[in-house]
C-alpha cells in the first residue's frame, strides 16, 4: 500500500471542484482527479489535509515559536500533521499560485509543521539538515495560476519551486520532485478544462 498525503490549500476547500459559480476551484477539480485515481487503485491510500477546512492557523505566534525552538510540536493539530507526513510514501501539495508564490496557509504549514527535532534534525557538525522521512519517495507540486508558464519560469524565476523544492525539501536532503502547473484555466473553455483534467488524471495513474 502506498500512502499519499495531500496538502490542499484553497479558501473554498476541497469541496469546490464541481464548477459551481462563485464557489469553484480548478485546484479542487485537480484534487478530485487525484481522489478518483486513488479510488480506482487497489494500492493507494489517500490522506487529505484540507487546511482551510481544518481552520489551520498559519501565523507563527510567540508561543508557537517558543515550542518550535524547543523542538516540541506547536499544538495537537501540528503534531497530527507531522505524524501524517512522516508516514507518507508521497506528499502532494495542491494550491493556486498568488503573487508568484504559495498562499499563506501553505507557507504557514511549512513554517510550523516542517520543524526541527521532528521532521528534520540539524547536524551542526556537518552544517546540514537531515530529514526524518523514512518512507518518502516523491514530493509532487500541483499548481494553478494566471501568469503564463514561460513568463513565470523565465522572468520571475519560478519562485514557488525554489521555496518548496530547493529551500525546503532539498535543504533537508530530499531531491525527487515533480511539478504539474496549469495556467489561465479560467480563460479556457469548459471542454478545454475537461481535457486538461482528463490528461492530468492519466498522469496521476503513475503515482
Amino acid at each position: 500500500m502506498t500512502n499519499i498525503c495531500v496538502i490542499f490549500d484553497h479558501p473554498y476547500t476541497a469541496d469546490a471542484g464541481d464548477n459551481q459559480p462563485h464557489h469553484r476551484s480548478f485546484s479542487a477539480a485537480l484534487l478530485d482527479r487525484i481522489m478518483a485515481v486513488a479510488a480506482d487503485s487497489g494500492d493507494l491510500a489517500l490522506d487529505i489535509i484540507d487546511l482551510h477546512a481544518d481552520h489551520f492557523d498559519p501565523v507563527m505566534h510567540e508561543a508557537d515559536l517558543i515550542a518550535w525552538r524547543r523542538r516540541e510540536p506547536i499544538n495537537t493539530q501540528v503534531a497530527d500533521y507531522q505524524a501524517r507526513l512522516l508516514k507518507a510514501d508521497q506528499i502532494i501539495f495542491d494550491f493556486p499560485i498568488w503573487w508568484e508564490s504559495m498562499p499563506a496557509m501553505t507557507k504557514g504549514f511549512i513554517d510550523k509543521v516542517i520543524a526541527p527535532g521532528i521532521i528534520y534534525q540539524q547536524d551542526n557538525h556537518k552544517k546540514r539538515f537531515v530529514n526524518e522521512f523514512t518512507h518518502l519517495k516523491k514530493v509532487t507540486l500541483v499548481t494553478t495560476m494566471s501568469t503564463p508558464n514561460m513568463l513565470y519560469r523565465l522572468i520571475f524565476g519560478s519562485p514557488v519551486t525554489k521555496i518548496l523544492f530547493r529551500g525546503t525539501f532539498l535543504k533537508m536532503g530530499f531531491a525527487k520532485f515533480k511539478w504539474y502547473n496549469f495556467c489561465s484555466m479560467d480563460k479556457k473553455s469548459l471542454n478545454d478544462r475537461q481535457a486538461t483534467l482528463n490528461k492530468f488524471e492519466l498522469a496521476m495513474h503513475q503515482l
